[in-house]
């Protein structure tokens, strides 16, 4: 278990919007190489929005990769890779839902696929909500409507939540928050 590993070389092979791939030659123990697929990505933040009444607000959106609409907490990329998380998830409160807060409250960090991927999600929790503005981007088409925890979790288990940002961000808010909310 003592590998020795080494990046040689990192090359470029495709450039997108919100991820750039590339192709990672690995030196392992001095003596062979590999080639390891990497997908760099500027990081991304989310927000589990908690209504007076504990419940939490969702979107329904279409998703592109699934070809189908799934049910998601509020998310949304970084503008730059050292934009603060609370900063991006307060943006994407309002952005999605038209609501914002300003008790946003930390709850987990999330590395979603570290095989061959950085990206990182930091997560928070809204509290004391205040109407404002849905101001969607242009590719965006969001429905939202507000859940207690209960049928989230239902809806988890039952398989019709797969996201897993979440997912994860819904069980952490029930394990830290379940018996106050």
């Amino acid at each position: 278990m003592g590998e020795h590993i080494k990046r040689i070389k990192r090359e470029l092979k495709f450039k997108g919007k919100i991820l750039d791939f590339y192709q990672d030659t690995m030196e392992v123990n001095q003596d062979h190489t590999v080639v390891w697929d990497f997908i760099s990505h500027k990081g991304a933040a989310a927000v589990v929005p908690v209504t007076d009444d504990g419940k939490i607000l969702m979107v329904r959106q279409y998703r592109n990769a699934l070809e189908r609409y799934t049910l998601e907490i509020p998310a949304g990329a970084l503008d730059a890779v050292d934009e603060p998380g609370k900063t991006c998830a307060s943006r994407e409160l309002e952005e999605e839902t038209g609501f914002r807060s300003e008790h946003l409250e930390w709850l987990i960090t999330l590395r979603t696929t570290v095989a061959f991927c950085n990206e990182k999600i930091e997560v928070y929790v809204a509290t004391n909500l205040i109407p404002s503005k849905q101001n969607l981007d242009e590719d965006e088409f969001i429905d939202l409507k507000a859940y207690t925890i209960e049928e989230l979790k239902e809806k988890i288990f039952s398989g019709e939540i797969e996201d897993a940002k979440t997912i994860s961000a819904l069980l952490a808010y029930d394990a830290k928050f379940g018996k106050r909310a």
